[in-house]
């Protein structure tokens, strides 16, 4: 492709790239790289991350790295090291030979400190973390200069060794750049670049005790990868000047044919989720769901558990765009590209999750009949299977009403409706327990209605699905909604205020549905539209061997595409 093809996307990141190209910058190449901290797992705004900087590089003939921005012990574990890993090829983007981590430079970041030091660009401080936030001023007032900032290269080189060597305990002295404490950009004012942390390192082990800050090793670790393009969310537009200081002044780290360059987009805001990992973690370690996977999460493996497919998600993060402003994107808009990928893929089946029992008095007892139904009207060639149909089946309870209010076109005393698939039926009696609670219907059925019958014609307003009673399977669903009642919880101050808007109904589970007898055989991680109730997956971690469980990945109403069809 050439800087002006027109199949390339149009986004300001594009043409930024398409100038760079135009003028030979660095050579003409494009590097990105996605660089996440293994702090926790992915959420679906880093879906977005990974599929701009993976795609770029892609449309633009370039590469993408995988590096692990590991500078933090305290919070790292290999744990989510895998998860990221597996999140990023589920998805369907690989990093070939190019998995890196910001740890495997700690020897070449330490040299480069030793020469920031030897040109008086850093300083050994001895004020603790509160008196550095004190001294470092506000919005409206320059910091002070540390009574440290003018110890002696010397001195500042002694003390930066022996704290390497562990001889300080942590917490007592940092490593900061010597820059401006007057700086309109609080980021400017003398930032730390090392700190005394003893935790252990998940790849290092206990090699090291001081460790560099995420705004000094991040720019020098894309510098030594020969990096172009960092791209990165907006929030670090102001941390651009200290990338930039940090590549001036280790400027032999970086190649002779380039430097990177940052550029900052919108970070992914979506409705009824928080998008803070630190929220996420919280809402695991607390307990409040099962899990970083629990299918309420907007985490990628959480979607995944629930049963989004990565083409849904790579669909949704194509529309959402790249733009230079945030804004909260409606999380229908994600629902109506799952329903989109499924209502072409997913193959139809039924299965009745409150079962109300149906008896047919005129079908023959001990009879089966076996009905022909098609798999997806929208893709014929998923072909048809078979459903047996016997005298007694279930229907959902929903579906019957004693009284019911005008215009309730499903089935009442004397009323008839359409079995999918199959024949007419009409209500005949209503059987109660002693409570007066109703446990079972009686039904007749036309046998001349089923498709190709002499009243097959006939208008009936109202149609269920339904299971034969002794040839469905037993099964467990689990029903979820939003995980958050309000559209922005993340908008919410102070650390209790958005898990007080915690959807107490998120996640409801039944656990006497009958599916049918296809539906009994799948395989977990089967995808399925059950007739009028969504689409459903089949859990792969928690469905055994005749007791199958399955996600509802969404409902059949899709909002956004009513938003779509209105303009």
């Amino acid at each position: 492709m050439t800087s002006n093809d027109p199949s390339l996307p149009t986004n300001f990141i594009q043409s930024i790239i398409n100038e760079d190209k135009a003028n030979n910058k660095n050579e003409g190449r494009v590097h990105t790289r996605f660089p996440p901290e293994p702090n926790g797992y992915l959420h679906i705004g880093h879906a977005k991350a990974i599929c701009l900087n993976f795609g770029l590089a892609a449309a633009n003939q370039g590469l993408c790295n995988l590096r692990f921005d590991d500078t933090n012990p305290s919070k790292e574990d290999q744990e989510y090291v895998d998860s990221i890993q597996n999140d990023v090829k589920w998805l369907g983007f690989d990093w070939d030979d190019r998995l890196f981590y910001a740890s495997d430079y700690f020897a070449q970041l330490y040299e480069y400190t030793l020469g920031l030091i030897e040109s008086g660009a850093a300083y050994v401080c001895d004020l603790s973390a509160q008196e550095i936030r004190e001294y470092r001023g506000t919005l409206t007032e320059p910091g002070k200069n540390s009574p440290y900032r003018n110890r002696s290269v010397e001195e500042n080189l002694d003390l930066f060794k022996r704290m390497k060597a562990g001889e300080y305990p942590d917490g007592t002295r940092v490593l900061r750049a010597k820059i401006d404490m007057a700086s309109p950009n609080l980021n400017m004012r003398d930032p730390v670049l090392y700190r005394i942390l003893r935790a252990t390192h998940h790849r290092t082990g206990d090699q090291w005790c001081i460790y560099p800050m995420y705004d000094y090793a991040h720019p020098v670790s894309d510098a030594l990868e020969r990096i172009t393009h960092s791209i990165c969310t907006l929030e670090f537009a102001d941390h651009r000047p200290l990338y930039d200081w940090a590549l001036d002044k280790v400027d032999y780290a970086v190649d002779a044919m380039g430097r990177p360059q940052q550029i900052e987009f919108a970070r992914l805001n979506l409705t009824y989720t928080v998008m803070s990992k630190r929220k996420l973690r919280e809402l695991v370690m607390q307990g409040y769901v099962n899990g970083w996977d629990d299918p309420r999460m907007p985490t990628i493996s959480g979607l995944r558990r629930r049963g989004y497919t990565p083409e849904s998600i790579r669909d949704f993060c194509d529309r959402i765009g790249v733009a230079k402003r945030d804004s909260m994107v409606d999380i229908a808009l994600l629902e109506h590209c799952i329903r989109e990928d499924l209502n072409r893929n997913a193959p139809r089946a039924m299965a009745v999750l409150r079962p109300l029992r149906v008896i047919i008095d005129n079908f023959p007892e001990g009879q089966v009949e076996w009905l022909e139904a098609e798999n997806n009207p929208e893709n014929p060639d998923m072909g048809t299977r078979l459903v047996p149909f016997a005298r007694e089946i279930f229907i959902e309870q929903e579906d019957f009403m004693e009284n019911p209010p005008k215009k309730y076109f499903r089935l009442s005393p004397g009323v008839e409706i359409r079995l999918k698939s199959a024949y007419i039926i009409k209500c005949e009696q209503v059987v109660k327990d002693g409570n007066g609670s109703i446990v079972e219907v009686h039904c007749s059925y036309d046998p001349e209605s089923r498709s190709g019958g002499a009243t097959s014609g006939r208008k009936i307003k109202g149609t269920s699905h339904w299971v034969a009673a002794d040839h469905s399977a037993p099964a467990k669903v689990r029903i979820y909604e939003h995980l958050f009642t309000t559209e922005n919880p993340d908008g919410y101050d102070g650390e209790a205020d958005y898990k007080t808007q915690l959807n107490p109904h998120s996640e409801q589970v039944l656990q006497e549905c009958r599916i049918e007898p296809s539906l009994a055989a799948a395989l977990p991680g089967s995808r399925f539209q059950f007739l009028r109730q969504g689409y459903f997956f089949l859990d792969p971690e928690e469905s055994k061997p005749g007791q199958p469980v399955f996600n509802r990945i969404v409902s059949l109403r899709d909002t956004w595409a009513k938003i779509l069809k209105g303009s």
